[in-house]
This record gives C-alpha cells, structure tokens and sequence, in this order.
C-alpha cells in the first residue's frame, strides 16, 4: 500500500473589507470571514477544512493582513494556483494575498506575539464619499498634540480592564494585563491616524481606547484623565466605543524562527 504523504501547514496572509461580515470568527447563521475561507477550501477539494485565524475581528472591522493557517493536502497546487482558486471562490471583499508553507510546529494564533492596529478618524465638517464605512467622521475640531499627550500614559505595561469591553460569561478573560509597545497618533489634511502595537488586545480595546483619546482631542476631558483608567482598572470602565468601520487589523507579529518559509514555495 503506498503511503500518504503527510499535509502540508501553510501560512495564508488574508485582507477583507469588514462591511458585510460579522467578524472573522465561525458563528451559526452568522455571515464570518472564516465560514467564506472554508467554503472556499470545500469547493475546490470536496472536503471541509478548518482555517484557524490569529484572532477575531469584530463585525465591520477590515483587516490589511489577517493571518490563518491550514493544512493542506501535499502538492495539490503550487501556492500561486491556491491564491487564484480560492479567490475564485471568496466573495470579492475577501482576499487572499499570500500563502506560504510554514513549520508543523506554527500556529497562526498561539505563535503570534504581537499585533498592530490602525484607528482612521476623518476630521472635517463633510466627510469624502470616498471615505464613508471606512473612517470616523468627526466633524469637530480635534487637537491632535493632546492626542498624543494623552496616548502617553498607555503605553508599556497596565492592567486594560477599563478598556474592555463586556463579553459573555464563557467568553470573559481572566487577565486584563497587556503590554501596549507603541501608540502613534498622526495627522494628514483631515486624517487622522491612531496606530497602537501590542502583544495582546482585549475585546474592543483599541476601539475603546481611540473614543477616549478622541474624547480628550474635543476637550472633553484633559489628557491625564486617561490615566485614571489604568489606576483603578475596571473602576470606572472607560463608556466610550469608536465605531468598527474605522479599525483595520494591520499585522499579525511573529518570531521569525517560528515562521520559516519553504525554500519550495513557488515550486
């Protein structure tokens, strides 16, 4: 009897409009990113797959490079042929940029070290057309220095838990302790960017996070204010939510031992 050879891991590098779906995570009668990848998988090999994702994305958060892994059967395509297949198959607000082959021992989520957000605000009386279900529209005016005054005091080490969102029982996280390694606030004509990096985020954390900055920039409250969040974490919890459309997953981090690319990977 011959043997089968045993699958092939890979490493796929996925972007998607956050629009339509309900998040990247697989939920009965709901419309995930994941379900679309898997359907995907099971039209083109007749069997069902399972795409573990780096992490979840809530409902209208987009994502630049998302990352998932599968086991695939050896050799079936070259890695260029599996791109234009199951794009093929996706609807066109979900895509795949890149698979490569990776050790047996990476996981797309429990390997990943890192992650990096972007947060979009428009900063004008009218919002571009061309902006709308991609930005915060912010028609008041923002003083991005105490913006970035105020981002200060979150990064490093800090229990998050005001800057968590509730979720159900089964679903709580126990430890609210991240590290934010950096938090960049930028400006550009009417955009304003929030860029945070971090080894880990809580449910609706940099949303959470972005309204409160905001709430500062519109002189609200003073900068230091958000400091008072990290003192007594979870008392007061922070009541502000920006809105999905303006979060983009930029990147999943990992070590790169631990994603090493097949010299075979065009084959």
């Amino acid at each position: 009897m011959k043997r089968q050879s045993p699958a092939e891991r890979v490493k796929l590098t996925i972007a998607y409009n956050g629009k339509p779906f309900s998040g990247w995570q697989s939920q009965p009668g709901r419309n995930s990113v994941q379900d679309h990848l898997q359907r995907a998988f099971q039209a083109i090999l007749k069997e069902k797959l399972t795409v573990y994702g780096a992490g979840r994305t809530d409902a209208g958060v987009h994502a630049l490079a998302q990352t998932a892994h599968v086991e695939l059967p050896p050799r079936k395509f070259a890695y260029p042929v599996w791109i234009s297949a199951l794009n093929a198959h996706l609807p066109p607000e979900i895509r795949i940029l890149n698979i490569r082959k990776v050790s047996a021992d990476f996981h797309a989520q429990f390997s990943a070290i890192g992650k990096q957000y972007r947060y979009r605000i428009w900063q004008s009386s009218v919002l571009d057309p061309m902006e709308i279900g991609r930005a915060w529209h912010i028609p008041n005016r923002i003083d991005v220095h105490s913006l970035q005054k105020a981002s200060e005091f979150l990064v490093g080490k800090h229990d998050f838990a005001s800057f968590s969102g509730n979720r159900r029982k089964e679903d709580a996280v126990q430890d609210t302790v991240r590290i934010i390694t950096a938090l960049r606030v930028r400006k550009k004509g009417p955009l304003i960017t929030v860029e945070v990096e971090g080894n880990g985020f809580l449910y609706r954390m940099v949303r959470m996070i972005t309204a409160s900055l905001v709430r500062v920039g519109i002189g609200r409250e003073k900068p230091d204010w958000i400091n008072e969040f990290l003192e007594r974490p979870g008392d007061p919890k922070a009541s502000y939510t920006a809105p999905a459309q303006g979060l983009y997953l930029v990147k999943v981090i990992y070590p790169a031992r631990r994603d090493l690319e097949s010299k075979a990977q065009l084959r």
